[in-house]
């Protein structure tokens, strides 16, 4: 069978087993644009069960894309706290102040029209226009590049960009006159739910078991093709927890950068030693009181990974130039990263995965 039937063939059988088989998730309960887009920017990186709280949570505190425009930038990185990505939200607000002004608050329903808006690329693009709008426009991710993939065996690296722009492209050709939102969505829940990432695919219960080229002989495993991951930057950190009548202190970041205008515990680059440590809390005029305990704790992000020296110390005075914060702050007003939020005392684990 020659490659393009199966993408026809594929096409054609799809919508209907994704009518007897899809998951019933929040964002599919109507096709409201903001609703579509704000899922999928939530979904890029982040599994779907550790989503669907959050969303809630995000569009009970931010309903539409005017109070989103006008949201205050504390009040959504703290709606985000934990999702990791935090540049996410940031483009977030930036393409709905750009909707508000350009556009009555409203998506338009042109495809190069919302791929320029901030933080909207192919994907999200292709998915706000296919399933709000009914264009034919495929949303290529992880999921479908996969499934594509597969059931081509094509070999070819999916990480070159031409080659992702060609297979969205051939999609494109097979997407019907109506229901390309169906379709699009088809795709991406037969590449997470039957054909998916982590071990052997459910061929048994894939609707192009019949018509798949990678199937026999456990040709699956070989694709999709992706190219040789750069190896990541190892950082030392030393992360200071500092105690006040009840308070921990607290600093906020850059504006630019690695978890940019974010809220952290003071910290310096390498590893100190304790009584170093405690030297530098007294030249901070904080009037450390001695060291409580130390701990040590790694995070991983995209493309560095920060090994991680925590020393906790009450102090006796507030010093200059930090924030102190007690437990209800922390808990409803100041966003913390996960990288430093899993030093707060009680609440330590060791989450990975956030920039």
């Amino acid at each position: 069978m020659e490659n393009p039937q199966r993408l026809r063939l594929l096409a054609e059988i799809l919508p209907q087993w994704y009518a007897e088989h899809a998951r019933s998730l929040p964002w599919r309960q109507d096709r409201d644009p903001y609703h579509v887009w704000l899922s999928e920017i939530m979904l890029q990186q982040t599994r779907v069960e550790a989503v669907k709280g959050y969303y809630a949570r995000f569009l009970a505190a931010v309903p539409d894309i005017p109070a989103l425009a006008r949201a205050d930038p504390e009040l959504l990185h703290k709606l985000w706290e934990g999702l990791g990505y935090y540049a996410r939200v940031r483009n977030l607000q930036k393409a709905a102040q750009l909707l508000l002004t350009r556009h009555n608050g409203r998506f338009p329903g042109d495809y190069a029209a919302v791929r320029a808006l901030p933080g909207i690329g192919d994907y999200t693009a292709g998915a706000i226009c296919s399933i709000c709008f009914d264009l034919p426009t495929p949303a290529v991710d992880g999921n479908v590049l996969r499934v594509v993939t597969r059931l081509r065996a094509d070999g070819r690296c999916v990480d070159e960009p031409a080659v992702k722009r060609g297979l969205r492209e051939e999609l494109a050709e097979v997407y019907p006159p109506r229901g390309a939102g169906l379709l699009t969505q088809a795709l991406m829940e037969l590449g997470a739910t039957v054909c998916g990432p982590n071990g052997k695919p459910d061929c048994e219960h894939c609707p192009a078991a019949a018509f798949c080229a990678a199937r026999d002989g456990d040709a699956w495993a070989n694709y999709p093709l992706r190219a040789k991951k750069r190896e990541r930057k190892v950082e030392r950190r030393t992360v200071f927890v500092f105690s006040r009548e009840g308070t921990l202190a607290l600093k906020k970041r850059r504006a630019t950068g690695l978890l940019a205008g974010l809220w952290e515990f003071p910290n310096v680059p390498d590893w100190l030693e304790p009584q170093q440590a405690l030297e530098l809390a007294s030249e901070w005029g904080l009037h450390p009181r001695g060291l409580e305990r130390q701990t040590e704790r790694t995070h991983v992000f995209t493309h560095v990974q920060w090994e991680m020296r925590c020393f906790y110390i009450p102090c006796a005075a507030p010093g200059e130039g930090f924030l102190w914060a007690d437990e209800a702050a922390l808990k409803g007003q100041y966003a913390l990263p996960t990288a430093f939020r899993m030093f707060r005392p009680g609440q330590e684990t060791n989450i990975k995965g956030e920039r």
